[in-house]
């Protein structure tokens, strides 16, 4: 296949389209296909979409569940094991830390051996080791568990974005995808109401454990909603396609002159979100213990809130990069998350206004998150769309999970909220950073395309649509 070439008019038509925040035209400057607002997109999906949607929001739920599971039996674990600061959030940041090796060795799979097959394998291995974490005795043991899900982890959101992005239609692509990214305020959710159960029924010494043996069951639920689930079409024709041509995807070429902007942009784009969330994510429990001196009960319910927050954030966001989007959404989502968090953590609140901050808070936290998905999925072609998304995302994990680090490292010699408040801020600077430097990518019709060799004194072509 040969790449279609943007004439020089039409170059400046899709720079100025991009700079201007043009939503109403693709790149080539033909319409854009509008959205109805007003319809249930839901109902539109064929069964194979909503198969594929419902394994990947179920995929979602149980890595939330597994992963935050820690971050509630957090302050527990400081109190039976004398942990220190920096080793708490090291324990906590771990997993991220290898969820880039995870994303890395996903994405090349699933680019070379399907997306629903690797989204299987990473559910059984993040639920394994979370399983066995509840069996640990000492900070080492542990860390070596959380290091261990953390290559599922990261594999596990690179399967099922990657799957649901590409079975979805363009048209409603950002708000499928955003939907299914709150699987995790679902699995966040059911976290927390087990901790608040075990930890009201039980010992705390006995009640962290069987917290971590829980997720082995949900982990079998979902494998069984994946048993069905199809890889998706445009999978299927490009590996017939590299197979005529005795071609291989090749993980390198996301880092090649004409791609490579894409992959840094969408690298920076994901440090920062997920610097901002996991900061959430990881010390919220803490801070509402430490500072606020909240029961275990009364920090459930705060939870509660953030995380109802956070799942209707997922939908929020996902409406708006359809309708306004994707760059307006992360400029949105991201100042506003700034401001949310500012407030919540510098400012002296009432009992009250904490609770009510709380929500906001969780909304504009993950409607950053929810974004990415379809954005990356559109700045990849298929033949190596989950390498470069799988190395995007985990990239971005990798070097976002610094941030809780850094918290509990401030913590030491400032108040929780300022430490808590100070890391998310500079982690939403850089969304904004690399929104400016993204392109609009809203509507665009997934497909491969094929980059012919280039001498090394000639300028790497731009395609008319990166991604058609």
């Amino acid at each position: 296949m040969k790449l279609s070439r943007l004439k020089p008019e039409g170059a400046t038509r899709c720079i100025q389209n991009c700079v201007n925040l043009r939503i109403d035209v693709n790149c080539d400057g033909s319409p854009l296909e509008k959205v109805n607002n007003s319809e249930n997109w839901f109902s539109t999906m064929s069964a194979t979409e909503r198969r594929a949607f419902w394994a990947s929001f179920a995929g979602w739920a149980l890595d939330a569940m597994d992963f935050q599971i820690y971050a509630v039996v957090m302050p527990t674990l400081i109190a039976l094991w004398g942990l220190s600061g920096s080793q708490a959030g090291m324990l906590a940041t771990s997993p991220l830390l290898m969820s880039p090796v995870g994303g890395l060795i996903a994405g090349i799979l699933a680019d070379r051996i399907g997306r629903a097959r690797v989204l299987r394998i990473t559910i059984v291995w993040f639920a394994t080791f979370a399983f066995l974490s509840g069996f640990t005795n000492s900070y080492n043991q542990l860390l070596v568990t959380r290091s261990l899900q953390g290559l599922g982890f990261g594999g596990e959101w690179v399967a099922g974005t990657v799957l649901i992005g590409e079975v979805i239609s363009s048209r409603i692509r950002g708000r499928a995808v955003g939907s299914v990214q709150s699987g995790w305020s679902v699995g966040y959710g059911t976290a927390v109401m087990l901790f608040s159960i075990l930890f009201t029924l039980l010992p705390a010494s006995q009640a962290w454990r069987l917290l971590f043996f829980a997720g082995l069951v949900p982990a079998l639920i979902v494998l069984w909603v994946c048993r069905n689930v199809e890889e998706p079409e445009i999978f299927k024709r490009t590996q017939s396609v590299l197979e005529t041509e005795r071609r291989r995807s090749n993980f390198l070429e996301i880092f090649q002159p004409y791609m490579i902007r894409n992959t840094l942009i969408a690298s920076l784009l994901a440090t920062g979100a997920l610097g901002g969330n996991y900061i959430t994510l990881t010390w919220l429990p803490a801070y509402f213990r430490t500072v606020r001196n909240l029961s275990d009960l009364n920090m459930g319910g705060y939870l509660g809130v953030h995380i109802t927050g956070a799942f209707f954030g997922y939908f929020v966001s996902g409406y708006l990069s359809d309708v306004l989007g994707r760059r307006r959404t992360f400029v949105i989502t991201s100042l506003s998350a700034a401001a949310t968090i500012a407030i919540y953590t510098l400012v002296p609140l009432s009992g009250e206004a904490a609770l009510l901050l709380v929500f906001p808070l969780g909304l504009f936290q993950s409607g950053i998150v929810a974004g990415m998905g379809a954005t990356f999925a559109e700045l990849f072609p298929t033949h190596v769309r989950a390498s470069g998304q799988g190395f995007s995302y985990n990239a971005g994990r990798g070097l976002g999970s610094a941030m809780p680090v850094a918290v509990g490292y401030l913590s030491g010699s400032m108040q929780l909220g300022r430490a808590i408040g100070a890391c998310a801020l500079c982690s939403y600077a850089l969304v904004l950073l690399a929104t400016a430097l993204l392109r609009e990518t809203r509507g665009t019709e997934l497909g491969m395309y094929d980059y012919q060799a280039q001498e090394e004194t000639e300028e790497p072509d731009v395609p008319s649509n990166p991604v058609v």
